[in-house]
């Protein structure tokens, strides 16, 4: 399954899939209306004239534009999809082309286009005159001028889509989007479940015990995704305990450790084979199973704003919003203990992301990078405070106040204004009040 889910969305972030389909369908669609028009355009025509009347040249002529126009506008859109491409590539992150990629206006758009090329030139075959015995598809010929006409649609359409999906606000939104729903996908968790704390602590000591026989990578790459079902099967088959050793998200060298198995004496090939293929390889990363990546995005764009050659704290700044978002989504969600059991027995030690490391992905390197920047500290403060009031939780709250105490450090070395030190404090105090305040009704509650 995790395999065809891969390959689906490797076709998903193809220009090639859905403008194939778009073409096939044009295909038939000609050849069906031209086999229509050979049965019925005498009536057509007899009724109406004025809609379905016209010579073989003129018919000829009114495709032949129609198809030559067409062509022109699919290198054209062609053309802006690649400066739209290098643009957000150099203005933001290489890492958010797959999003411009696996977007579905710009596949309809180009798809639309070389369809209606397809079917103006399919028609204009059948076209006969003179000694070849005249045949007129008409209503072929009328339905290739609607398309026409649709096709000027979608083209200012897509000239609208192209203007404003490169504006940074949409840019990030779009990942934000992509990313909740993964933390919805992953977490599914209502809000107000809390979170489950790890029993990793209470397991380590008689695991630490056993014989633990190594399994190695057969390729190199990310690991896009990992069989969960897959994993819990072998180890129930086998009787013993998965323990992962790279999870979603790694990059794996060929011939390294990906897995363990606690037995006796190394596993069989056939064992190898199976934990091998539980483990889906990329040469990048993507957001099925890997929340992550997408706050790895937006915190590259937060970066590649903040960096002396661009200066756009603004841009920062949103960036910080999304991430507020994203985090405060995943307050109250319960997130799985990495051991899995299985009727009581242990099965699987799983790598999975938790909260305190998507929000020291989510904040620490956007803190080490606005030093001096007053602004980004201040709405990081608000962020923690705002994230803080969704979870009940012991260990993410300590973690929103660890982030707090490290932006507060930040902010004494690199900040020399005194009104913005004076400012910075005010507001610090005000969310160091509201923490103490939400923890004290936690702790009573």
């Amino acid at each position: 399954m995790n395999k065809l889910r891969q390959f689906w969305n490797n076709l998903r972030t193809s220009f090639w899939f859905i403008p194939s389909l778009i073409v096939a369908a044009s295909i038939v669609l000609s050849a069906a209306l031209v086999e229509v028009d050979s049965t019925w355009s005498e009536q057509w025509l007899a009724r109406w004239p004025r809609f379905f009347g016209g010579g073989a040249e003129g018919a000829r002529g009114i495709l032949s534009t129609i198809a030559g126009s067409m062509m022109t506008v699919v290198g054209i859109t062609f053309s802006m999809t690649l400066m739209t491409l290098m643009l957000a590539s150099s203005q933001y992150t290489s890492r958010i082309l797959r999003n411009f990629m696996r977007d579905s206006v710009t596949q309809m758009a180009l798809g639309i286009f070389a369809g209606i090329f397809a079917y103006c030139l399919l028609v204009l075959r059948t076209i006969r005159s003179g000694d070849e015995g005249e045949f007129i598809p008409s209503l072929a010929v009328f339905f290739g001028i609607l398309l026409s006409m649709c096709g000027i649609g979608v083209l200012i359409f897509f000239i609208h889509h192209i203007a404003s999906s490169i504006q940074a606000s949409s840019i990030i939104a779009s990942v934000a989007d992509e990313t909740m729903a993964a933390v919805d996908r992953l977490f599914p968790g209502h809000p107000g479940q809390g979170s489950v704390e790890d029993d990793e602590d209470q397991a380590l000591l008689p695991l630490a015990e056993l014989n633990w026989q190594a399994v190695p990578a057969r390729k190199y790459g990310y690991i896009q995704s990992v069989d969960d079902a897959a994993l819990l099967r072998l180890a129930r088959e086998h009787n013993t305990i998965v323990r992962m050793e790279r999870g979603v998200g790694d990059f794996v060298v060929h011939d390294t450790k990906l897995a363990s198995l606690a037995l006796e004496d190394p596993p069989e090939k056939e064992i190898i084979a199976a934990l091998q293929a539980a483990y889906n390889f990329s040469r990048n990363r993507t957001l099925e199973q890997d929340c992550a990546f997408g706050i790895r995005q937006i915190v590259d764009m937060a970066l590649r704003a903040l960096s002396p050659s661009v200066n756009d704290t603004t841009t920062a700044v949103m960036c910080v919003d999304y991430l507020t978002a994203i985090l405060a989504r995943l307050a109250s969600r319960t997130i799985p203990s990495s051991h899995r059991y299985e009727e009581g027995e242990l099965r699987v030690i799983a790598i999975g992301q938790t909260f305190v490391s998507l929000a020291a992905a989510s904040f620490d390197q956007i803190r080490d990078s606005a030093t001096g920047n007053v602004a980004i500290m201040l709405r990081m403060l608000d962020a923690l405070q705002t994230i803080s009031s969704l979870t009940a939780s012991p260990g993410r709250r300590r973690a929103l106040r660890n982030h707090m105490q490290w932006i507060a450090e930040a902010a004494e070395r690199t900040l020399e204004s005194p009104h913005d030190r004076a400012q910075f404090e005010r507001r610090l105090e005000s969310v160091r009040k509201a923490l103490n305040i939400e923890d004290e009704r936690c702790t009573s509650a």
